[in-house]
């Protein structure tokens, strides 16, 4: 019956679809790294026909390079491209020409979280133990601000630089915590392996809320038409997948089958509560109180108004 529904959804909007499908506008949009459930709005807008129902067809981009998505937009060679809210401050901060149109996650993913013999249960008995980090910076920054708020300095850790080996890192106990695991994903992994992870959240300890993922676009194309009509049809793509998760996740894997795993399936429940019902929605406040936090902490050396990097669109 379920799947009768999905295909009944389907074969509906494909019918506004028409004619019109043949005159989509190509748009191009580069993932922040390999399709994943972080990205799975994205394929329910494409399964449920609202990208083509909106006039575009969408081609969905996975980098050779994590780094590449910004610098291949600011260089016009893709459209938009999938990236962070602490990023975009950055990039502002460097004179980079380019904007948040939209946001894909609307709260943080990213925690500080420990396992081992149980000696870590608060965040206070951190004191004295190695916390590993996969950047400089942000990471270091959130860790920070995390252990103020339980009378701590991060003078009162070694901190160790892990790259993104982190559930490796945890699990050899070259570390006692690591701080950048998100909660949907490598928090999972760890309990898959076998581990009892003990996690602290950010936004619990002093770190301003934020937004994880968000669509980026050059400033010399905030007047195009195509992106509104892109936020539009995700608006609805979302909630056809909090809908249809379990049939979303059936085409995923179909046309991803080397994701079909346990991991990725647990991530996408895990994920499905984070996604923005609006897209398009800016909450400036956030934004302003998050550039503050970063100011702070001397991630970046001067305000930028927020209209000059984040905008919602009309």
């Amino acid at each position: 019956m379920r799947k009768l529904v999905l295909g009944l959804a389907v074969a509906a909007l494909q019918l506004v679809v028409g004619a019109s499908a043949q005159a989509a506008d190509k748009l191009t949009l580069m993932l922040d790294w390999v399709m994943s459930p972080d990205d799975a709005p994205l394929i329910a807008t494409k399964l449920s026909g609202a990208f083509a129902a909106n006039g575009l067809d969408v081609e969905m981009i996975e980098p050779a390079d994590p780094n590449a998505p910004p610098r291949m937009v600011a260089a016009k060679q893709v459209d938009l491209c999938i990236s962070y809210e602490p990023q975009i401050h950055l990039m502002a901060d460097q004179g980079l020409p380019l904007v948040r149109v939209g946001t894909l996650v609307d709260t943080p993913l990213r925690t500080v979280t420990a396992v081992g013999d149980g000696s870590i249960k608060e965040l206070a008995d951190l004191k004295g133990h190695k916390i590993g980090y996969p950047i400089a910076g942000v990471a270091e920054a959130i860790v920070g601000t995390m252990l103020q708020s339980v009378n701590l300095s991060i003078s009162d850790v070694t901190l160790v630089n892990t790259g993104f080996q982190q559930v490796q890192a945890l699990m050899s106990k070259q570390v006692d915590a690591v701080v950048g695991t998100f909660r949907n994903y490598e928090v999972e992994e760890l309990k898959l392996n076998g581990a009892k992870p003990v996690v602290f959240y950010p936004e619990e300890h002093s770190v301003p809320i934020y937004d994880e993922l968000i669509f980026v676009a050059h400033k010399d194309s905030l007047k195009d038409p195509r992106f509104l009509k892109f936020m539009t049809a995700l608006r609805s793509g979302t909630i056809f997948l909090l809908n249809h998760p379990d049939e979303v996740w059936d085409e995923y894997v179909k046309e991803y089958p080397d994701r079909n795993n346990e991991l990725n399936k647990i991530s996408w429940r895990a994920t499905l509560a984070r996604f923005s019902k609006n897209p398009a929605s800016l909450d400036r406040a956030r934004y302003e109180k998050f550039e503050e936090f970063m100011l702070t902490h001397k991630l970046i050396d001067k305000k930028v108004p927020v209209d000059d990097y984040a905008v919602q669109l009309q």
